[in-house]
This record gives C-alpha cells, structure tokens and sequence, in this order.
C-alpha cells in the first residue's frame, strides 16, 4: 500500500512525485541568505534560485546586493536585497520580517555571513575576538532564533549553516576564526536536535580553500599559501563559488530530508589529507 502525502513525515511531501527531478525542485519555496552578495553566499544563493527558489539576499554592502539580485534574476529568479547588519540583533528580526512581508513565508535560511582577521593568534586584541566570534557564531545563533517562528510553519524547513574545514584542524594564522567555526558546527548539532520535531533539517557546509576576494587577500598576506594549497588538495587546484550550488540545492531540498546535523566539507579533498 503507498504512502499518502497525511501519513509522510514533515517536509517529506515531494518524495512521493514520480522523477528524481522533483527531489531537488525548490519552487515555491523561499529562502534567505545571508552574505548572499558576494563569494560562497552568492554560489549558494545562486543554486537556490537555479532550483526555483524566490531569494533574499541580506548583505551590509547595497550596491553588492543590488548586483547579487540583478545576477539571480537574470537566472529567472524572483529576488530581492534587504540591508543587513550581522551585529545588531534589531537588524537580523528586521531582515527575516523584510523576507516575510515581501515573499509571504520563509522555508530556508543560508546564515552565511562571516569575517576573519589573520595574525598570530598571541596578538589578537579583544575587540578583534569579539568580532570574529560576533560576526561568524552569534550572528547565526541570531540568524537561527529570528528564523525558527517562519520556518516552523514551513512543511519543508531548512537551515543551512556556514562553518569551515578549520573546524577540523588548526592553522596558526586564523585561531580565532577556527574557533568560531568549531563554534558553527556544534551549534548546528545542537539545533538540529532542538528542532527537529518542528521538521526543521539543520545542516553545515565546511568549505576548503575557495577562490574569493577574501581568500585572494590571504594569498597576499600568508607567502607561498597559493602553491601550498595546490600541491596539498588531492583535486589539486582551488574550489570557486559556483562549486557550492549543487550542495546549497540538495539541502535546501526533499532530497535531504533524513540529513540533518551534519558538517559536509567542500574543499576537493583538502581535509581528508591528515
């Protein structure tokens, strides 16, 4: 006997269409991401709308935001910017009541926004702590509290966290950076379970070293970082943002609705070299 769309756990409605297409088919679902107007938060962002997704784009900078919504809805996409700061707790619950009143409902949250100073972790003043740890940890936990009234009303709620493969290891110029996103990962695990009877899937992507303006700048700041990375990454080259829609796609969607509390690294192998 098949199972009716009544007797499907939440968020599971779409495994019951007849292709695999479906699966990945994000119409009629609304997401908003954070940091979503330039390098990995653009690739997401990007999948999202590919796949069908109407996307809010949330980024301090409004001319970045502007050309972000003008690249997604060049891909047939309805988008729209709201400027945000990662911050101030005020701006986060105005961003996702921005996204409510201008889609009508919020089913996937990307928190993607991150900083990260580089230096030796002995000269980090206190302020520079607090924000890294501010921008790249508490802003999702904020990001994650202002979204979870929306999203419990979704039939297909997803969070989609943004730690680092340097929650797995250590690196001697980015310590503070590594901790917040050990922070990220282990704060998903515990949302995934704090959540997950209200259908909520929480998950984490841990990039690898990724072509971005910001990775370019480590390049000029750390010596020979370009060629280390290539020779130590099995794929042996750098990863680019467009790298990050296919996995932005398969947990935003039905085809990811038994994944939740996971920390998927993107990185072309990087990680997994000891």
């Amino acid at each position: 006997m098949s199972e009716t769309e009544d007797e499907l756990p939440p968020g599971t409605a779409a495994l019951l269409k007849p292709h695999s297409a479906a699966l990945f088919d994000l119409r009629g679902r609304v997401a908003l991401v954070t940091g979503g107007n330039g390098g990995i938060g653009l690739g997401l962002a990007r999948g999202l709308a590919g796949a069908g997704a109407q996307v809010m784009v949330a980024g301090r900078n409004a001319a970045k935001n502007a050309a972000a919504v003008e690249e997604l809805r060049g891909l047939g996409a309805e988008a729209e910017a709201v400027v945000a700061d990662m911050l101030d707790p005020a701006s986060i619950a105005a961003m996702v009541a921005a996204t409510v009143a201008r889609f009508g409902q919020l089913d996937i949250l990307v928190a993607n926004a991150g900083t990260n100073i580089r230096k030796p972790p002995q000269d980090y003043s206190l302020e520079e702590w607090r924000t890294v740890i501010d921008t790249n940890l508490t802003s999702t936990m904020l990001c994650c509290q202002a979204a979870y009234p929306e999203l419990q009303k979704s039939d297909q709620a997803r969070i989609i966290t943004n730690g680092s493969m340097l929650s797995i290891f250590g690196t001697s110029f980015a310590a503070v950076y590594g901790a917040s996103k050990g922070g990220v990962v282990q704060l998903t695990r515990s949302l995934a379970v704090a959540w997950a009877p209200d259908g909520i899937t929480v998950n984490c992507i841990l990039p690898g070293w990724i072509d971005t303006d910001l990775t370019r700048r480590a390049r000029q700041e750390v010596p020979g970082l370009h060629e280390k990375i290539e020779s130590r990454t099995p794929m042996g080259r750098w990863g680019t943002p467009a790298e990050f829609e296919g996995i932005a796609v398969f947990l935003a969607s039905a085809a990811s609705a038994f994944v939740t509390g996971t920390a998927i690294p993107v990185d072309g192998g990087y990680s997994i070299q000891g």
